[in-house]
Order: C-alpha cells, then sequence, then structure tokens
C-alpha cells in the first residue's frame, strides 16, 4: 500500500506518526476533557461542552490569576527590555574584557528556574535569609514575601534571570545594524540621545517586536518562582493561571476544568502573538 505514494511521503510517514502521537493525541484529549465535567475522584464523566469556558466567567480565582499574570508580564517583560537595552548599549561600546563581562551577565539565563525560586526563596527569606538581615541593620523592615511585595518580588526574580536573554538579543541586533546610517548621522551633527532615537530605536524596531514576543510567550508562562516561593499566597497575591492550572488540576483532581483554563490561555497567547505579528508587519511596510 505504501509503494503507492511518492517516497517523499514514505520516508516523511514515521514522522507524521510520531508528531500524531506526541502531539495530536494528548491536544485532543485536553480539547476532549475541557468540553467535560471530568475529575479523579469519580469515576462519572458527563460532557458539559462549553459549561466550564462559561464557568471561569465568573470564577474569581480566575480572574485574580488572569489579573496577577497579566500584571507579571507587562512589568517583568517591560523592565526586561529596558534594562536589557541600556545593557546590551553599554556592551557594545565595551572595549575591555568584552568577552568575560558577556559570559557574566549571561550567567543566570542557563540556572534551572526552579533553583532560581528557591535561591531567592533563601535569600530573602524573613528569618534566615541575609537580605532581610542586612536590611534590618540598617533599621530597614521588608517582608518581600508579604502581600503588598510578594508579587513585585515575583517579578524581580523574573528580572534577575531573563534580562541576560534580552541583551542577548537585542545586543545581537545592534551588532547586525548597518553603519552608514550611524556615519551620516554623525557628520550631520546628531546627538547621541537623536541619535538613538531617530536611528537606533527605528533600525532595531523589528528585533525589539521578536524579543518583547519571545519573552512575552515565556513569561505567561510563570510557574517555578510561585511554586517555589510563595504558593501563590499570600491569599492569592501571587496566583498565576499556570499555578492555578497546576493546583486545580493536580491537588483539586478537576481535570476538566483545568483544561478549560489551559485553552482560554493558549487563546490568549495566541492573540498576543496576533497582535506583535501584524504590528511587526505594519513597522516592516511602513520602512
Amino acid at each position: 500500500m505504501l509503494r503507492r505514494f511518492p517516497i517523499r511521503y514514505r520516508f516523511l510517514a514515521p514522522l507524521v506518526v510520531l508528531l500524531a502521537l506526541v502531539v495530536a493525541y494528548p491536544l485532543g484529549y485536553s480539547v476532549w476533557l475541557s468540553l467535560t465535567d471530568r475529575t479523579i475522584t469519580r469515576p462519572e464523566t458527563s460532557f458539559v461542552g462549553l459549561e466550564q469556558y462559561g464557568s471561569l466567567l465568573t470564577n474569581g480565582g480566575y480572574g485574580t490569576a488572569m489579573r496577577n499574570t497579566l500584571v507579571f508580564v507587562v512589568f517583568a517583560v517591560g523592565i526586561e527590555l529596558a534594562l536589557g537595552l541600556a545593557l546590551a548599549l553599554a556592551l557594545q561600546r565595551q572595549r575591555w574584557a568584552r568577552d568575560a563581562t558577556r559570559a557574566f551577565l549571561l550567567t543566570p539565563m542557563f540556572v534551572t528556574p526552579i533553583a532560581v525560586g528557591l535561591m531567592f526563596r533563601f535569600l530573602l527569606n524573613g528569618q534566615l535569609g541575609p537580605i532581610p538581615a542586612a536590611l534590618g541593620s540598617v533599621g530597614l523592615s521588608v517582608d518581600f514575601f508579604g502581600t503588598a511585595l510578594a508579587l513585585p518580588t515575583i517579578v524581580a526574580i523574573d528580572v534577575w534571570q531573563w534580562t541576560p536573554f534580552m541583551v542577548l538579543l537585542l545586543l545581537a541586533g545592534l551588532e547586525s545594524l548597518p553603519r552608514q546610517p550611524f556615519e551620516a548621522a554623525k557628520v550631520d551633527g546628531a546627538s547621541a540621545w537623536l541619535t538613538f532615537t531617530r536611528v537606533t530605536l527605528p533600525l532595531l524596531r523589528p528585533v525589539i517586536a521578536i524579543a518583547i514576543l519571545l519573552r512575552a510567550l515565556d513569561a505567561f508562562k510563570v510557574f517555578e518562582y510561585v511554586f517555589a516561593t510563595t504558593r501563590g499566597g499570600p491569599g492569592d497575591a501571587t496566583d498565576t493561571l499556570q499555578y492555578l492550572i497546576y493546583r486545580t488540576g493536580f491537588q483539586f483532581f478537576r481535570l476538566g476544568e483545568a483544561a478549560a483554563m489551559g485553552f482560554v490561555l493558549v487563546g490568549l497567547v495566541l492573540l498576543l502573538v496576533t497582535i506583535l505579528y501584524r504590528t511587526l508587519l505594519r513597522q516592516e511596510a511602513r520602512a
């Protein structure tokens, strides 16, 4: 039977079968779960259609997790972009110890996120952490994992680890820019700020859009820092979508509801990708 198909399709057949088993089947099963009231503790499963999705609209915990996630993504990615661009500009102009400096700055990116979360859980612990102890020695008492500072602390942890990723992308973009516009700006007597705003930023805009897209996609999946430090607390101050999905599915065993939450997150991420991609296409058309 396979001999009826061209040779190229026969070579592709094992890969297609593997993808169907690894990707298509779990995805299809997850779609089916999201349309049922499946739970581990109850053997009976009923088809409820879009009821699980509709219940999320009135789920206060889901709304809080959505708000926390959006706040986290906006502030984490925004700060990482600003710091990454500043560091990339500084590294581009560096003339000594360039390799050592770049290797040092990129180190946090290669540490496992769960290990980073555990490390900061110890460093910022109010009873044993060296950072609160140092602040206490000068009369400052800061509860990094209290209600007011828990989410900003998670943002700061993400900034510490993933700013190097922004630096890597933006530095590569800066070093690939053509030199002629900068030479023309120098001949015209343009100031450093004018050159940055009128030449560097417009030329770097596609790289910035890609950097924001990649980091935002990853930031929406924040889980390890929350799991290692606050477990969503205090209260629901750091409850994010990924952690809420984990808690709903693996602690409360409501698999159908957890699957519906996951597909809403997928839809949100696809919407973000579409917006950024169309923005990038418009910018390239104007250029």
